[in-house]
């Protein structure tokens, strides 16, 4: 199907430098102060960026971010930036246009190498590391927990992030410290830990679980931890609506592991080009991400 008019598969910023293009995202240079994030409609899978755009779900997960980055600043600062310059930021009409609803002006900080994921419950990597060895990145769980299963407590189960088109790994928290340091590895796990929770109480009031989540972090240059990239959004979480979730099945979701579980039953070796998505998917998937948007914000309609 080709690409629905509202759809933005890539942006164009003749103004400013582009740094990085990503799965999901578009980096650009405002200064050496301040960065312009642009969340695309692109979806990845595996680890492959795929041809056709989600409409709207660059708008969704931006919306859904500011959600969170308000609602988990007294927990730590994060890297959001007043955005009312925009204007004078990116001049050209045209341009600016393709940023509506989907662009973030932010600190430049340096990223960690890590990502911070935290699991509440026994799904995805966790479940099949679980099975081998009888515990997740190092982290020993009881024995006999089903697919599935909610953890006595949520863990901190960091991986490398990769580039583009390879795949993040797993690690202890052993590495990690390698990685950061001790107290630095202490509190992204710490901090971490409490956003979770946070969240999934939240979360689950409004009908949802949080199987579990990746964070970013980086540092400013007084060694200040802020909270970057994107928060709690169906891309960086395993969104379960509460009246599905059974014990023992991978639940329906509001993420895009519907996308994941279609791809499954191609004839596809998960390595790019990955293969168009016919409408039927691409509007159930948007569907999806806008439910969880309504879900979580209370907003019936996005900016």
């Amino acid at each position: 199907m080709l690409p629905t008019p509202n759809a933005l598969l890539e942006s164009n910023l003749s103004q400013l430098t582009l740094l990085h293009r990503g799965k999901v995202r578009d980096l650009y240079a405002i200064d050496a102060q301040r960065l312009l994030i642009v969340t695309t409609d692109r979806i990845s899978a595996f680890d492959v960026i795929l041809p056709t755009p989600i409409p709207d779900k660059g708008r969704v997960l931006t919306a859904i971010s500011r959600f969170w980055f308000d609602r988990t600043k007294n927990i730590v600062p994060n890297q959001l930036l007043d955005d009312q310059l925009l204007e004078a930021i990116v001049p050209d009409p045209t341009e600016r246009a393709q940023l509506q609803g989907r662009s973030l002006v932010t600190r430049r900080l340096k990223a960690l190498p890590i990502e911070a994921v935290v699991r509440g419950y026994l799904i995805g990597s966790g479940y099949k590391d679980y099975l081998a060895t009888g515990a997740v990145c190092g982290i020993r769980l009881p024995a006999g927990l089903p697919l599935a299963a909610k953890l006595p407590e949520p863990i901190f189960t960091p991986a490398t992030k990769a580039a583009v088109g390879d795949h993040d790994e797993n690690i202890d928290f052993d590495a990690t410290v390698a990685l950061l340091g001790q107290a630095l590895a202490e509190q992204v796990r710490d901090t971490a830990i409490r956003l979770y929770r946070e969240a999934a109480d939240y979360a689950l009031e409004r009908g949802i679980i949080i199987a579990d989540t990746k964070f970013e972090f980086g540092l400013d240059d007084q060694g200040t931890l802020y909270l970057i990239d994107e928060a709690l959004t169906p891309d960086s979480s395993r969104f379960w609506p509460v009246d599905q979730y059974r014990v023992g099945i991978s639940p329906p979701s509001y993420d895009k592991q519907f996308i994941r579980d279609w791809l499954e039953t191609l004839d596809w070796n998960k390595t790019a080009p990955g293969p168009a998505i016919p409408e039927d998917i691409v509007d159930q998937t948007r569907a999806r991400y806008l439910e969880a948007y309504h879900r979580l914000t209370g907003n019936t309609a996005l900016a």
